[in-house]
């Protein structure tokens, strides 16, 4: 499979679609390690006797993070050479593993989630305002329509640069200001939008009878780290020089 087109695409618009990419054994992965991940977040949300712990609303939607760590089986996928590709096309020819998380939305309920810019958390977190841009892989479980929440996008909008985030008290939301709609991106289970982390980017309420699911693959040019000198999240060298030296 060629990447010409998403590369360009990418460059100029700060996404690419890259469609049904994720086959066989490596989307069943995904979707086979899911649930347990939103049980350990129901888990968390019990234990803190509360029904919103981070950016997670018990039953409407779910954030969970660094699922590698506790699940070494999910690096096949992170690893897996199709991803390589990927980074290659985008970010070029060094890109390190930065983290991973599942996002799913629930049936009927799923709440929507602010326009934001994925640096806009880094920054709004602790992390460094000056890190350079790096990839999200929005790697689909389900289909991903218009209906059930999917992705919408600002094209370009990764050249404006970091802009400034707020919290929004009630969702825990870091968000800005988007005047326009965006550009809904449907696409097929299995498939990634790669954007940039500059990129505007907001997903709308799941009103169908099924659960969203999407897991985000992150990749950096190089380690992130915090003001303090310290490694930000994980940086494990995927791409040097643009050969592979990390395998799942």
């Amino acid at each position: 499979m060629s990447f010409d087109a998403q590369s360009s695409s990418f460059h100029e618009q700060g996404y690419a679609v890259f469609d049904r990419v994720l086959r066989g054994p490596l989307l069943d992965l995904l979707q086979d390690q899911c649930a347990a991940f939103v049980a350990r977040e129901d888990a968390r949300m019990d234990v803190a006797g509360t029904d919103r712990l981070g950016l997670s609303h018990r039953g409407a939607r779910y954030f969970a993070n660094e699922c590698q760590r506790e699940q070494p089986a999910l690096r096949t996928m992170l690893f897996a050479p199709v991803m390589a590709d990927i980074c290659r096309a985008t970010l070029g020819a060094d890109a390190y593993f930065f983290m991973d998380q599942y996002v799913v939305k629930g049936p009927e309920q799923g709440m929507a989630f602010s326009w934001h810019q994925d640096s806009g958390y880094v920054a709004g977190n602790g992390g460094p305002a000056d890190h350079p841009p790096y990839l999200t892989c929005w790697c689909t479980l389900d289909d991903a329509t218009v209906k059930n929440g999917t992705v919408r996008v600002v094209p370009g909008s990764h050249r404006r640069g970091l802009i400034a985030h707020e919290r929004q008290e009630a969702t825990a939301d870091l968000g800005v200001a988007v005047p326009e709609d965006g550009q809904a991106i449907e696409v097929a289970a299995g498939s990634i939008v790669a954007f940039s982390s500059l990129l505007l980017h907001a997903t709308g309420t799941n009103l169908s009878d099924h659960p969203r699911r999407v897991y985000l693959a992150q990749y950096t040019p190089r380690p992130l780290l915090n003001a303090d000198g310290h490694l930000r999240r994980n940086a494990i060298a995927f791409l040097r020089n643009g050969e592979q030296v990390t395998f799942g």
